[in-house]
């Protein structure tokens, strides 16, 4: 398989088609390997417009809706992140290119060992995958200038809000199990602006701030 043309293809058609303009962002796509992260059976469809399984009731999202999310953050290279739902790793490869410090939460020990080994092998290492509820953050390393929430929930993880660092940003898909909306916020003197941005359909957030433990992933 030529990777290199096909992400290429994907950087073009996917995201600079759709109107990702953040040139840092797509400089980090350009760099990291998706075909990295994925499981080798699917290799092939690795820079593919879909979601791709990766094991444990879980996805490697769409590579546009990664990008779109990255991209409201507004990176700048020296915040540190706080990712809910490493999955795979390679969002955490991506925020580790575009942030000083990346603390990622994987509720799945299979996952989170598996990302940990690519991220090794690839020499990314400004990052730190952590397991446990990413319902309740990582207070002792907080605060975050941004936090991204690979997973939806019914509401705002009232943590999260806590945790997040003055003009801080967070972007989270909000709503029921199969259809959301994603979610900014921006913590402003203590006050949370929040404002709607596109509809989306993420698997659901597990842990006691979002669907609770026996959540069914069917």
């Amino acid at each position: 398989m030529d990777f290199a043309l096909l992400k290429e293809r994907m950087l073009n058609e996917q995201l600079i088609r759709r109107g990702i303009e953040d040139v840092r962002v797509l400089e980090a796509f350009r760099k990291i390997n998706r075909h990295e992260f994925v499981p080798a059976i699917l290799k092939k469809q690795s820079y593919a417009d879909w979601p791709l399984a990766i094991g444990e009731g879980q996805t490697i999202s769409q590579p546009y809706i990664v990008a779109y999310m990255i991209e409201t953050l507004n990176l700048k290279g020296g915040e540190r992140v706080l990712e809910i739902g490493t999955g795979s790793g390679y969002q955490t490869a991506l925020l580790s290119n575009l942030a000083k410090e990346v603390y990622s939460i994987e509720r799945s020990r299979v996952l989170a060992k598996r990302a940990q080994e690519a991220l090794q092998r690839l020499e990314i290492a400004n990052n730190k995958v952590i397991v446990g509820d990413g319902t309740k953050g990582l207070a002792e390393f907080s605060p975050f200038d941004a936090i991204i929430v690979s997973a939806a929930a019914p509401q705002i993880p009232a943590p999260l809000t806590r945790q997040l660092a003055q003009e801080g940003r967070m972007i989270i898909p909000i709503g029921e199990r199969f259809s959301q909306v994603l979610i900014r916020l921006t913590k402003i003197k203590d006050n949370i602006k929040e404002e709607r941005l596109v509809s989306c359909v993420f698997v659901p957030l597990v842990g006691e701030f979002g669907w609770g433990e026996k959540v069914n992933h069917e």
